[in-house]
């Protein structure tokens, strides 16, 4: 997968939203897959979107990667900020379990407001340069993953351990899932076609 800042608007759009408690890295990702910088003491206040310019499965695209601060106070804000992604990377740390634990409950409030299950997201485990302060084992993250039928991967914003790979996971699903349903309204358009061609008139 190629990557470069850009905004050509002619590009189709993929738009991937970062969720997660706050402080369990999701800016610190964003911005490392952007721009290859760590760093340690970002503290967002509100919401920053990011756009990039890929190229995933031979399709060059627009990407833009919206990073909630984690913090808002307002069921109608996250609401408002998951009904326009079309791909969900949720972020806890495994140096707090706590993170962990609140992940179920951004995993049901985008289903909620998405209203489909087979939303493409990606489950991620960062700070995993953190062994000794592991919190949350491998084995049961894997779980969480597998029972929402989605990939997981562990990451290390500060190594950039797993960094492109989580983000091109999520592109990927994103972008075959849009194939998959553009392919579909072809078929029924077709087939409209044909019914259409059978009508006449005695």
């Amino acid at each position: 997968m190629r990557r470069r800042s850009g905004r050509a608007s002619w590009l189709p759009l993929h738009k991937i939203i970062m969720v997660g408690s706050g402080g369990v890295g999701k800016s610190a990702l964003t911005l490392q897959y952007m721009y290859k910088e760590f760093i340690s003491d970002y503290e967002p206040t509100k919401a920053d979107s990011y756009r990039t310019t890929v190229t995933v499965e031979g399709v060059e695209s627009s990407v833009d990667i919206l990073d909630t601060a984690g913090q808002e106070d307002y069921a109608a804000i996250r609401d408002n900020y998951f009904r326009s992604g079309e791909g969900f990377m949720c972020v806890f740390s495994i140096t707090e379990y706590e993170s962990f634990s609140a992940i179920s409950d951004f995993h049901e409030q985008i289903l909620r407001v998405k209203g489909d299950d087979t939303i493409p997201m990606i489950l991620v485990g960062n700070k995993a340069d953190l062994t000794s302060a592991r919190r949350v084992k491998v084995e049961e993250a894997e779980q969480l993953a597998a029972s929402w039928n989605i990939p997981y991967k562990e990451t290390s914003a500060k190594t950039y351990l797993n960094v492109d790979e989580a983000f091109f996971a999520l592109l990927e699903a994103i972008h075959n899932r849009k194939k998959t349903m553009q392919e579909a309204q072809g078929t029924k358009g077709k087939k409209s076609k044909k019914k259409k061609k059978r009508c006449f008139i005695l």
